[in-house]
């Protein structure tokens, strides 16, 4: 596979795959087929995402994390997902900074990716990154996210567990019931818990919660954590086995996963289409601006849909001999 040590990487060596997850993200000729010769070694993973808005302590909570399953001799790979300029496209690669703890310990890989603009909060090549450490046999994955919100959903099609991390103060358990986030839950950590506001703010979840539930499903456990001080973390690695067992033994990982894999079949799809009607669309549009100049406005966007989809379909017939 080009330069790439496949087997090395198979058996979760660090510098084939950073030269993989490079090509993931550049989108390189080799992308393709060395996504086809990993796809079959992935699956056995804890693929766990840890979102919340900014200031809540991720990363340090991400930290304590990786330290405790270290001790218990499991391999974590994290991918830290960080907002990406709009104006200069670069983005706080923070994989130096960011746990420097783990820098020497070879069952430890971490990764930094840009958002890239993708709206989700996630690199689109944040996927194919996860097979790609699935593939290299770690037992955690970790992801985390660039903050809260609406488009912070996207963290459903990737992860098994979601863990949100809220904090005493924040002011955003309305916003991210809002938003949805709190229906996509498994965990909720209140980090920074030894601030004052954590009754009140379990008291909210909690609330939340009962509105929420659904008998029979799993119920996110509300864990109270002070991250610096690795307070809380056992509770929290605890819930976060005990989830995946739930996983497991309801089946709901493997129809999860099928889920998530028609999600992006779907949008692997959409890619294709735009991309062929691409050239179709520019030629539509230039002409409809000649036409426009002495016509008016024109065709609306639905009837110059409508004419390009015709154009894209006679294509497709042409192409097959039709």
């Amino acid at each position: 596979m080009g330069k790439i040590n496949i087997d090395a990487l198979l058996k979760g060596h660090h510098r084939p795959l950073a030269k993989a997850i490079s090509i993931v993200e550049d989108r390189k000729q080799e992308h393709r087929a060395l996504m086809e010769e990993i796809y079959p070694h992935t699956g056995h993973s804890h693929i766990i995402g840890v979102t919340g808005s900014p200031g809540a302590g991720k990363s340090s909570l991400v930290n304590g994390l990786v330290q405790h399953w270290r001790r218990n001799k499991k391999t974590v790979a994290v991918v830290a997902v960080d907002p990406t300029s709009p104006f200069s496209g670069g983005a706080l690669l923070g994989d130096r900074i960011r746990m420097k703890d783990h820098e020497d310990d070879d069952g430890v890989f971490i990764r930094s990716m840009g958002t890239r603009g993708s709206l989700g909060g996630l690199s689109e090549a944040c996927q194919d990154t996860v097979r790609l450490m699935e593939a290299a046999k770690f037992d955690k994955i970790v992801i985390e996210t660039v903050g809260v919100g609406q488009s912070e959903l996207d963290i459903m099609k990737t992860a098994d567990s979601i863990a949100l991390v809220l904090y005493p103060s924040g002011g955003d358990v309305i916003q991210a019931f809002k938003a949805g986030i709190m229906e996509i839950a498994d965990l909720f950590i209140i980090n920074k818990a030894d601030l004052p506001g954590v009754p009140q703010l379990k008291g909210e979840l909690e609330d939340l919660l009962h509105i929420t539930h659904v008998p029979g499903k799993w119920e996110p456990p509300i864990i109270s954590t002070v991250s610096t001080e690795k307070e809380g973390l056992k509770e929290v690695i605890d819930a976060l086995a005990q989830h995946h067992q739930y996983l497991i033994s309801s089946k709901t990982k493997s129809e999860r996963r099928l889920s998530q894999k028609e999600t992006e079949v779907e949008r692997r799809l959409m890619e294709r289409i735009k991309d062929e009607l691409a050239p179709l669309i520019q030629k539509e549009l230039l002409q409809e601006h000649g036409d426009a100049k002495s016509n008016g406005q024109g065709l609306d966007p639905y009837q110059l849909r409508d004419r390009i989809y015709k154009q894209w379909r006679k294509q497709v017939r042409e192409e097959k001999g039709e």
